[in-house]
């Protein structure tokens, strides 16, 4: 069975880091209200105002885009520093090494998305969406966040009009067509079964 939802910036459960050191803001979570030692998967924003350690999730893969600010340079397992800006792709890594971030110049806000990786893949595509278009979903559970501007979706019955921060959720909608019109920067996140 087919579900959407919209879900509204204003709405977005805040929390700490796991590791103390910030707050994220929680766009999506499976099981609904899982704590962050047991989630499924995990969909969240986080401002990063000092360098640091990450946070350290057993069992989990992590993707990371940078939504505002000059960007961040990560290590990741002791490996050499990846710079991550707005421009860049959305970079994935293994969320059980260790990483550590050092700000470009200032604080960032950054897209976080993350599942368990015995039983769960994910991909994360930034989209700039300045027409009307229609996207087939390939992946049992769908997320579009509007980032920038303002997007209209439909898939079937369902339309959302979303705005900066807001995001169009859907479960169970493998192979649905889902059009988009506006103006807008959006992140689309399919997570599926390995």
């Amino acid at each position: 069975m087919t579900r959407a939802t919209v879900l509204k910036a204003s709405t977005y459960r805040r929390m700490p880091w796991k590791n103390g050191g910030g707050e994220t803001v929680e766009i999506a979570v499976s099981p609904a209200g899982a704590a962050l030692s047991d989630f499924d998967w995990r969909i969240s924003m986080a401002t990063v105002a000092t360098d640091g350690p990450f946070s350290v999730f057993p069992g989990i893969d992590r993707t990371l885009s940078i939504l505002e600010g000059n960007g961040m340079s990560l290590s990741i397992d002791g490996g050499a520093q990846v710079l991550l800006t707005r421009d860049s792709d959305p970079l994935a890594f293994p969320a059980d090494v260790s990483v550590s971030a050092t700000l470009a110049d200032g604080t960032i806000t950054d897209l976080n998305v993350m599942t368990r990786r015995a039983s769960l893949r994910h991909r994360v595509d930034r989209i700039d969406v300045d027409t009307t278009s229609t996207l087939k979903v390939h992946a049992t559970t769908w997320l579009a966040l509007c980032h920038r501007g303002d997007v209209i979706l439909e898939c079937g019955r369902n339309r959302a009009v979303l705005g900066l921060g807001d995001a169009f959720l859907l479960e169970g909608g493998e192979g649905a067509d889902v059009v988009l019109s506006g103006r807008a920067l959006c992140y689309l996140i399919a997570i599926e079964s390995t």
